[in-house]
């Protein structure tokens, strides 16, 4: 096994067919983004993708998977949460996502109703959750904890997600999270050489070996902007095959990386 291989990825979609395509190309977990609950009002100026999947399709996209596991992303913490968590869970969920929370006690809430019946990850996406990362990482039953780069650019108020990856921000919450035990990640991944991304996809792929990321969200853009001529299974091996190639390198070449990521986040917000 290597770095790459056991790279973990996660796709979300409720279109079973592509879920069957999806599990058999060796994506790691496949699901549902349930999240709808302000999150329009907060990204809507950004044009960013909402979610539109329902309960009711996890089911048909759970049925199509031989060895994915079945994640949802979840509503953030409200008076709903303990029984969305619940159905989803009866629906086959393995691996449950907590978006947008800022308040200690709101990720404490969340592992409390999943009550280790599935993995519990927190989602630290807003620049409050990221302060406390400390209390945070204390909590028992936390599995795993993934940074959404888009949410906290905004509640940070940078000018860009990239701005995020580059900064000093990202390497305290991987030095406490991993510093903890537990397993972190952070962002999306789009496919190696796509002209279209406004940062290279490779130069992003550097930044997960150097803040000892482990998972990351196939992001819309890979499989886009037709998923049936992918090749998924390709496109992913050539994606591990990369993470690989980063994960063996010195780290004078990772932070050169890392000064690409952030001399391109100031070129765009200068723009």
């Amino acid at each position: 096994m290597s770095y790459g291989t056991d790279f973990v990825l996660t796709l979300f979609t409720d279109d079973p067919a592509l879920a069957r395509r999806a599990d058999a190309a060796g994506i790691d977990r496949i699901g549902l983004d349930l999240e709808k609950y302000g999150k329009d009002e907060r990204q809507d100026a950004r044009r960013t993708w909402i979610s539109d999947h329902r309960e009711k399709d996890l089911p048909a996209v759970a049925a199509t998977l031989d060895k994915a596991q079945v994640f949802v992303r979840t509503e953030p913490v409200h008076d709903g949460l303990r029984a969305q968590i619940d159905r989803v869970i009866a629906m086959g969920a393995q691996v449950l996502m907590l978006p947008y929370f800022r308040e200690t006690r709101e990720a404490a809430r969340f592992i409390e109703f999943v009550d280790g019946r599935a993995t519990a990850c927190l989602l630290i996406e807003t620049a409050q959750a990221a302060a406390r990362v400390r209390d945070i990482v204390r909590l028992e039953g936390v599995d795993e904890i993934h940074v959404g780069l888009n949410d906290l650019y905004l509640t940070l108020g940078l000018d860009s997600h990239f701005e995020v990856l580059a900064s000093p921000v990202m390497e305290m919450l991987s030095d406490v999270v991993c510093g903890a035990g537990i397993p972190f990640g952070f962002g999306g991944v789009g496919r190696l050489g796509d002209p279209r991304l406004p940062v290279s996809s490779d130069l992003v792929y550097a930044q997960h070996p150097r803040l000892r990321s482990t998972r990351a969200l196939v992001s819309r853009v890979f499989l886009s902007p037709d998923p049936a001529a992918v090749d998924i299974a390709a496109e992913v091996a050539r994606l591990r095959a990369r993470l690989d190639y980063w994960a063996s390198r010195p780290v004078e070449e990772l932070s050169a990386a890392r000064e690409a990521v952030r001399r391109e986040a100031q070129r765009r917000a200068k723009a």
